[in-house]
């Protein structure tokens, strides 16, 4: 059983400790990480705003929203569980998706746009492949993202203890997942800018690899996942 303290839900997802065995080294290289993305970013970016209906606002907006609910799903399984593998994922997923929430952030500001709007959420997919704002993969339910669980399953998920917390978790966010690779590869599509085009990119590729991992976790615990809302 890990040993190690790890702070509460309720404190700022910038102070989450990492395990001592990553120690100071995987601070250091996820600073490192994070200040090379940021000036990546900020380097390749192309010239010309997106606007307020365009998909890069679009994207922006409803991933950072999509990526919190990850954050929330993955403090509530690590307090849940003492499983290694399964609270250093909840590790990986609270770093990876706050800083990537913290770059949409900073892009719609750099854009000089609001962080939020009344456009419905996946208004920007409509006509590209999509079901646009009328479609939630999750759940059926209009104006839903695609993967995001429902306010019911998160209640459970909050409740739930040890194997029974795991199981769920791992069954939510496969979905979740599957989702944000679907949001993504409409941003890959729809998107002529660089920097949006390769972080959307990046999110297919590393989202499909905790998938992967993830079903494997799943089917050790003797679980099965969800109906994948993927359409390839």
């Amino acid at each position: 059983m890990s040993t190690e303290t790890v702070p509460s839900a309720a404190e700022p997802i910038g102070e989450v400790a990492a395990p001592p065995r990553r120690g100071a080294l995987l601070v250091g290289l996820i600073a490192l990480a994070v200040a090379a993305a940021a000036f990546l970013l900020l380097v390749v970016a192309r010239p010309g705003t997106p606007g307020d209906t365009s998909p890069e606002a679009g994207f922006a907006r409803d991933m950072a929203v999509h990526h919190a609910q990850a954050v929330e799903m993955a403090f509530a399984v690590r307090d849940a569980s003492t499983d290694g593998p399964i609270r250093n994922l909840a590790y990986d997923i609270i770093t990876t998706q706050s800083t990537q929430r913290g770059i949409f952030m900073g892009w719609l500001q750099q854009w000089g746009l609001d962080q939020a709007s009344d456009r419905p959420p996946m208004a920007w997919m409509a006509g590209h492949g999509h079901g646009g704002p009328s479609t939630g993969a999750a759940t059926g339910t209009q104006g839903v993202m695609p993967g995001m669980a429902t306010p019911e399953e998160m209640d459970r998920l909050r409740a739930a203890k040890g194997r029974d917390a795991e199981i769920l978790f791992l069954q939510l966010m496969i979905r979740h997942h599957e989702g944000g690779v679907d949001m993504a590869r409409g941003a890959v599509r729809l998107s002529d800018r660089v920097e949006v085009r390769e972080l959307a990119q990046h999110i297919v590729d590393g989202q499909t690899a905790e998938i992967t991992l993830m079903k494997g976790f799943l089917q050790a615990r003797g679980g099965q996942p969800l109906p994948s809302i993927l359409t390839q």
